[in-house]
């Protein structure tokens, strides 16, 4: 009877199942196999592969929440015209003084109108990385969630870089900020392409005695096409200084959202608070206001490469991360900033 029993068992090619030790767990293979162990990991689980150095790219599920993470703590990553690029060369046209059109007779000549004048736009490009550890007893503890901590350690540490480049980076092996852009008190007719118009406060390192009417002119100055989905940008401590300014029949600028999830308002506007921008003082640019979506780009490689390294700080176990990513101004007329100066 018994061996009939093992007879059947062996017949059906299906291995009898040990029971676990106390304390022990299956290896769940994958990615984590990866973090956990170094173990090479099933292709089919990857968005693809890096060079002969051994590292692997971040499989799609972990990309998901690195990209999610960003897009929330990131503040100019959320208004900003975000593009995905498969290489180091990107470029882009942008047109500026349109086609002019004229009128005739019916049998009148017709003169040549002008053309527009197209702009090649070249965001610079750097190479964005983490390098976080753990020990690898962390990364033996089965209760340890290695995936959700490695994913909210890159992106915190992408989105503090990414946060400060965006807005004032120097363009050099990093994306250059809108605010690194020159400034002009001119229209947008009479400015050179690539300037942002700046609007006086009226009074050095401070507003002026009407700041309502400066933020005014701040709204107005951005041409009606690209006031349809505008921000003002600013850190919180210029936002709880304008937060207190009223109107002279005593009603504030600043609006509460009525419903949950609705945004609070600034002159019907919404308020991105970025901390990467600067404090107000003399000659500080610290109110911007535009439609990012078209004046300003990012542009990224799609998979984030992760290299994992047990070698150089052992007992720790390194996840060396990188992206590449690159920004610039890619419309000066769709931003403009406000100056703390007289004029």
């Amino acid at each position: 009877m018994i061996e009939a029993s093992f007879a059947a068992v062996e017949g059906q090619g299906v291995p009898a199942a040990r029971p676990l030790l106390s304390g022990a767990s299956r290896a769940s293979g994958g990615f984590e196999s990866f973090v956990r162990s170094g173990s090479i990991v099933e292709m089919k689980a990857l968005a693809g592969t890096s060079d002969a150095a051994g590292g692997y790219a971040v499989p799609r599920e972990i990309d998901a929440i690195i990209d999610a993470t960003l897009a929330s703590i990131s503040p100019i990553r959320a208004i900003a015209n975000v593009v995905t690029v498969g290489s180091a060369g990107y470029r882009k046209l942008v047109t500026s003084g349109g086609t002019p059109s004229g009128w005739s007779s019916e049998t009148g000549a017709r003169t040549e109108t002008a053309t527009p004048t197209f702009n090649e736009i070249a965001p610079p490009m750097g190479e964005l990385f983490a390098n976080p550890a753990a020990s690898q007893a962390m990364l033996d503890d089965v209760g340890f969630d290695v995936e959700e901590w490695l994913a909210g350690e890159i992106a915190t540490e992408f989105a503090r870089a990414e946060g400060a480049a965006f807005v004032s980076g120097n363009g050099t092996n990093r994306p250059k900020g809108f605010l690194q852009q020159a400034t002009a008190a001119t229209g947008d007719g009479a400015r050179a392409w690539g300037t942002i118009q700046h609007v006086a406060s009226g009074a050095s390192g401070t507003f002026s005695a009407n700041p309502e009417e400066k933020l005014i002119d701040l709204v107005q100055s951005l041409r009606a096409p690209y006031r349809q989905g505008a921000s003002f940008v600013m850190n919180s401590a210029t936002l709880a200084r304008i937060r207190k300014f009223k109107t002279s029949d005593g009603q504030f600028l600043w609006t509460p959202g009525l419903t949950a999830g609705q945004p609070a308002t600034l002159l019907g506007y919404s308020v991105v608070e970025a901390e990467d921008m600067p404090d107000i003082a003399a000659n500080s640019l610290s109110i911007a206001f535009g439609n990012f979506r078209a004046g300003y780009l990012i542009a990224e490689r799609s998979e984030t490469q992760i290299l994992r390294d047990p070698y150089s700080n052992k007992p720790f176990v390194h996840f060396y991360a990188t992206k590449r990513v690159g920004g610039c101004v890619s419309n000066s007329e769709a931003i403009k900033v406000m100056k703390f100066a007289a004029s």
